[in-house]
């Protein structure tokens, strides 16, 4: 992949050659066309609300990552958010209301952001704000599920609402899943899977890549299997160490070209589906797109940080609005001081920089 690769481009045409894929499939699967159809127009509506809003001097990133819920049904090995206290039971955090949520969706289609990402914890486990969610029909929703709890009575919902876009997380083949995520895990995925097919539900899944499953995951055979399945999109997050004993976990530079030639091979022979890795992608960008250059991250709280795996924050959504939390004076810094800005190792920049963005705050 040349250094003339657009991420923001490539996105566009996925979406264009899904509503290629999904008008061919008609007949077979005509609530997706027609949704896929709408939110085709939705995008490029937003993209004119941005660029209304950027010529007044604000930038409005392309999607949000909102982490929903602390709460979480499953003790995957190595989790970054238990062991930074931002999930499970050792959490205390004030969660927003389901209606704060609402009105937050609201105001970031009043901006123009076309995406959410929903996670947790397992944001499942919160399905008053799904529901919530589902309502604001110009936004696409990815939720990050490990699916265990994905019962009828929310297949019904999915089924109901398209704006909703299950990302299952699986680690690879049945013993790499099972082995991080608990046993039976993979089995109870592949039959979620089998149901969303069956229903004509658009879903991707979402991989965490480490030295151990890397040539799993980037090979033909793995999404093969899971595209005959009906998926359409693939999300490589590329693993970040959570203690000094699992740092033989991340991936070197020698993975991160293995992933970089596999994803590439896989855009090239499945041009109706999406293939992005994280933060791999960002290069093409010139650098992190945190703190609001291309997103930014909402926690359980409100407080608005610059990516998941920067937990820092000066402003928090409690009590003031997306647009001014854009304004955020940390978010300004960082762009400022160009932080965002340049090569870096390991898989997340602000994680690597982490004293750093403690100064802009003069957190010790």
């Amino acid at each position: 992949m040349g250094s003339d690769f657009n991420l923001a481009e490539y996105m566009s045409n996925g979406i264009e050659n899904m509503v290629k894929g999904a008008m061919k499939a008609s007949l077979k699967n005509p609530k997706e066309t027609k949704f896929i159809l709408k939110y085709s127009l939705s995008v490029k509506e937003a993209k004119k609300k941005r660029d209304n809003l950027q010529e007044k001097g604000e930038n409005v990133p392309v999607f949000l990552i909102s982490s929903i819920t602390s709460s979480c049904n499953l003790f995957c090995k190595g989790c970054y958010a238990r062991a930074n206290k931002s999930c499970g039971e050792g959490s205390q955090k004030k969660q927003l209301s389901s209606e704060r949520w609402k009105e937050i969706f609201n105001e970031a289609k009043d901006i123009g952001i076309p995406f959410i990402v929903l996670l947790g914890g397992e944001p499942l486990m919160r399905k008053d704000i799904i529901e919530k969610a589902a309502k604001v029909k110009n936004i696409m929703f990815p939720i990050f599920t490990n699916g265990i709890i994905f019962d009828e009575n929310y297949l019904k919902l999915f089924d109901k609402s398209r704006n909703l876009l299950p990302m299952l997380s699986i680690e690879g083949d049945k013993s790499q899943t099972d082995n991080r995520r608990g046993e039976g895990t993979y089995d109870a995925l592949i039959r979620l899977m089998d149901n969303l097919n069956r229903k004509g539900i658009l879903y991707g899944v979402s991989v965490t890549v480490t030295r151990e499953n890397i040539n799993t995951v980037t090979g033909k055979d793995f999404f093969d299997g899971l595209y005959k399945k009906g998926c359409k999109i693939l999300i490589f997050v590329e693993y970040v160490p959570v203690t000094e004993g699992t740092k033989y976990l991340a991936p070197t530079d020698n993975e991160r070209s293995i992933l970089e030639k596999g994803q590439q091979k896989l855009r090239e022979e499945y041009k109706d589906s999406i293939f992005i890795s994280f933060p791999g992608d960002e290069k093409y960008s010139e650098g992190c797109l945190a703190a609001g250059r291309g997103f930014f991250h909402i926690n359980v709280d409100g407080s608005a940080e610059p990516c998941p795996f920067s937990p820092y924050s000066d402003t928090n959504l409690g009590n003031t609005s997306l647009r001014e939390t854009l304004k955020s004076p940390l978010f300004r810094r960082l762009n400022e001081t160009e932080m965002l800005v340049g090569e870096h190792y390991g898989g997340c920049l602000l994680f690597q920089k982490e004293s750093d963005v403690k100064d802009l705050l003069n957190i010790k």
